[in-house]
């Protein structure tokens, strides 16, 4: 059986347009996910030990990874920042821009 990349996948799935809308809306859950894991993985720690240092769970960071977590709060996003030793960035784009 041949075997093929995500990306390869993905872009033919893609070429389906109510596929397309739906994943481009999730864009955002997504982008904040890649950055906590890759910000995450930089400092050594496991969910656990981020979900220690920010007073809540794992399964809390397990859902922003996944980028399943929709009701963020700010004082949230800080924690978060300020456990990863980073700086939250929150701004608002026309849609459609």
């Amino acid at each position: 059986m041949k075997t093929r990349s995500f990306e390869a996948f993905r872009d033919e799935q893609l070429r389906d347009e109510e596929l397309r809308r739906e994943y481009e809306s999730m864009e955002p859950e997504f982008s904040l996910a890649r950055e906590v894991l890759e910000l995450r993985r930089a400092k050594h720690l496991t969910q656990k030990e981020l979900a220690e240092q920010m007073g809540t769970s794992q399964p809390a960071i397990a859902r922003i990874e996944s980028g399943s977590y929709r009701n963020l709060s700010l004082a949230f996003i800080r924690r978060l920042a300020d456990a990863l030793d980073a700086i939250p960035e929150i701004r608002l784009k026309k849609k459609g821009a």
